[in-house]
């Protein structure tokens, strides 16, 4: 098997058990109490755009769904595994920075706080920007045709999701809310 394949599929396994205690919190999410919780597509469609985008990954790894690998492709891989790589790990490491915030939906909790540290001080949605970062880096690391543009679809509905979560925020932590917005970037830094 290829070394860069071999590197993506041991990177998947990972972050399936870095993320296994948020997926339980997310089950247990679903039937939980919130303070706030809107009825839109936004709480299912890019979650399950991102489900399917995990599972072309994976037979990306076993070259399904990809171009023929050839040597001068070498260095644009592992330049997407580069990316892959580092913004799977960012958006394990927001989640965890989110801690008892973080939810599989949009929603704001009966103890909510609004998180303005770390990567969250100059980025307002890093998880969302990360997502994208790591399944472009995937495809470009897998050379997947089916990945790239399901990444790039998926991209305005991170920015919807993105969107409606800063309206829920400012609904609940008004001024405290705007002045963080006013110092952040919604994906990039000071940008949105």
């Amino acid at each position: 098997m290829d070394p860069i394949n071999i590197l993506v599929g041991l990177n998947i396994i990972a972050i399936f058990g870095a993320n296994l205690n948020f997926a339980k919190k997310g089950v247990k999410d679903s039937v939980g109490v919130f303070k706030d919780k809107p009825k839109t597509y936004l709480q299912s469609l890019p979650l399950t755009f991102a489900t399917v985008n995990l599972f072309v990954l994976i037979l990306s790894v076993f070259q399904i769904g990809t171009i023929e690998y050839k040597e001068e492709y070498q260095m644009i891989r592992i330049a997407g595994l580069c990316f892959y790589l580092i913004f799977s790990w960012v958006q394990v490491w927001a989640t965890k920075v989110l801690g008892k915030n973080y939810s599989q939906y949009v929603v704001v909790r009966k103890d909510h706080s609004l998180i303005t540290s770390g990567l969250f001080k100059f980025i307002r949605h890093p998880q969302y920007a990360s997502q994208f970062l790591m399944d472009f880096g995937g495809a470009v690391a897998t050379l997947s045709f089916v990945l790239a543009p399901l990444s790039i679809i998926l991209l305005p509905f991170l920015f919807l999701r993105a969107s409606l979560e800063d309206k829920l925020l400012e609904k609940h932590f008004n001024g405290e809310f705007q002045n963080y917005k006013s110092k952040s970037g919604m994906f990039l830094p000071f940008i949105g």
